[in-house]
């Protein structure tokens, strides 16, 4: 035990301070994090070995549940076609064309196990690509494809490779059945996702206390996780859509106090999992290796050929073709979907690296088959998988920013901050609005409101001016705390910030506003609302 707390400080450590090199060198820290731990693994002394169904049960559903908490459902839906190609029909297809590679490189490998490889190195881990893309100002459009493809496709790849892991010990495949076994885990994952987003939908709105709201934010993963395994349908496509949808949610009915204790608690346990997954990706070398000795290198080097060029030659030939293909009218905007330009498929072909879904799902494969004899060349698939993953996080992870800022596709950080300064105005309006409703009552002092209503004007003049500098301050506040005109001052407050907020969110509901810019705007008005406080941690709403 004590030798166990040891390695875990001596991780927290290597953590930070490989992160801390990330922040000044501008390297991805996952690749620095991976290469850490390889080197580590190569060193005298004790190495954890990687357990996948405690990397599957524990350490997945809440990486898989943040990500989904900051992605936007809106988005995605919007470039759904784009998620879905590469979440089901290219995870599919590198599935396939692995198994079909290897059967033909590696006799004795069968079809079976091939295809059980390639649905393992299929899905994607966005972790270190968004990482170092939102550092370089990637578009919108292309991080929610990253995004929702990484969200998404762990249910495409974990399906598949339970299908074809049946196939390889039973011996007893039915395209049919594969097909069905398919259908019904997606859509059973949809539903199981569905009833726990509205289940957390229904507590938060009856609980308002920060601290219950983020016990349940800790434990809706696992519970969605849960759900689904127990329904014997896709557990982690439970997970992405319950994200989705609570996060989709969570400027309704969550407090300002509640997001603001919910987002530190969450980039705590992201930092320290990523950091962990990525130390423990490194550290699997050693038994890895091991099983190699039986293999001539040339079986070694086919493999490792077939698998790599798959990964990395099929994804762009992927992205070319179906960006190409015909497309349907959008029916709200009246033209068609623009297809990605080449530059923005050499980017997105780039991002597709592999994490430690890959390793967990490579190392479920089971040592023997129904006859009693070994999986098919276990030892030769898990160093396949662990190549293809060090090779992307370490090659794309670390080229992965001058590629971008070589071909030029970023956003323009001007445009978002017109935009975010529109919104701004829209709420303030909306504020001033409210404020002039509750200038009715007459508990609330003249000069109190005066002062409220001067400052959101001077906020109203700099943000119409474009100016997204600091804030302009809040009126005076000479009420006495706890008297009756203090009382009816904080109410006013609260009644125009939450008049700012549900502006904004009208915004983002219409397609005006990415969820990233509210995000951005509803925290400002969370930390303004945190200034003067509330009584009981309600969101102040009337």
């Amino acid at each position: 035990m004590t030798e166990l707390l040891a390695l875990g400080l001596a991780a927290v450590v290597a953590i930070c301070v490989l992160q801390l090199l990330a922040n000044r060198t501008g390297l991805p820290a996952a690749a620095l994090l991976t290469v850490a731990g390889l080197i580590y693994a190569l060193l005298p002394g004790p190495n954890l070995k990687l357990n996948p169904q405690i990397i599957l049960t524990l350490v997945i559903p809440p990486l898989i549940y943040s990500a989904a908490l900051d992605s936007s459902l809106l988005a995605i839906r919007k470039n759904l076609r784009a998620v879905i190609s590469l979440s089901i029909g290219l995870v599919l297809v590198t599935a396939l064309l692995t198994g079909i590679g290897l059967d033909l490189v590696v006799p004795g490998v069968g079809l079976a196990a091939g295809v059980a490889l390639g649905a393992a190195v299929s899905p994607t881990d966005p972790v270190a690509a968004l990482a170092v893309g939102g550092r370089v100002g990637l578009p919108a459009r292309l991080i929610t494809i990253i995004e929702g493809e990484g969200l998404l496709n762990d249910a495409t790849a974990l399906t598949t490779l339970t299908v074809a892991v049946t196939a390889a010990t039973s011996g007893d495949f039915s395209l049919g059945d594969a097909v069905l076994h398919f259908v019904v885990a997606s859509a059973g994952g949809l539903i199981a996702g569905i009833v726990v987003g509205i289940a957390v939908r229904l507590a938060r709105s009856v609980v308002r206390d920060p601290l219950l709201v983020n016990c349940l934010s800790l434990v809706t993963p696992f519970a969605a996780y849960l759900l689904g395994e127990e329904a014997h349908v896709s557990g982690v496509l439970a997970v992405a859509v319950a994200g989705l949808m609570v996060g989709h949610d969570t400027p309704r009915f969550t407090t300002g106090a509640s997001r603001l204790q919910a987002a530190a608690v969450w980039r705590l346990a992201d930092f320290l999992l990523q950091g962990f997954v990525f130390l423990l990706i490194g550290q699997q070398i050693v038994p890895v290796v091991k099983g190699l000795r039986s293999y001539p290198a040339a079986t070694i080097t086919a493999a490792v050929l077939v698998t790599v060029g798959v990964v990395l030659l099929l994804r762009p030939l992927w992205l070319a073709v179906t960006q190409h293909l015909p497309r349907p009218l959008h029916s709200r905007m009246g033209r068609r979907e623009q297809p990605l330009s080449g530059r923005e498929i050499v980017v997105l072909s780039w991002a597709g690296t592999r994490g430690v879904i890959t390793l967990a799902a490579v190392f479920t494969l089971p040592l023997t088959v129904s006859s009693g004899k070994a999986f098919p060349d276990r030892d030769l698939l898990l160093f396949c998988a662990y190549i293809i993953v060090v090779v992307t996080l370490v090659l794309q992870g670390v080229t992965f920013a001058p590629i971008v800022r070589a071909l030029g596709v970023r956003a323009d950080p001007a445009d978002a901050a017109a935009l975010r300064n529109d919104a701004r105005a829209a709420s303030i309006q909306a504020g001033l609005t409210r404020l002039g409703q509750v200038a009715e009552d007459p508990e609330v002092p003249e000069h109190e409101l005066d002062g409220l209503r001067s400052t959101l004007e001077i906020r109203l003049r700099r943000y119409q001016s474009a100016d997204e500098g600091g804030d302009g301050g809040d009126g005076p506040d000479v009420s006495a705390p706890g008297s009756p005109e203090h009382e009816a001052v904080q109410w006013a407050r609260r009644a125009v910030i939450d008049a700012q907020r549900e502006e904004l969110l009208r915004w983002r509901d219409a397609g005006r506003l990415p969820d990233s810019s509210l995000r951005v705007l509803e925290r400002e008005l969370d930390h303004e609302e945190r200034t003067f406080g509330t009584h009981d941690g309600s969101d102040g709403t009337h």
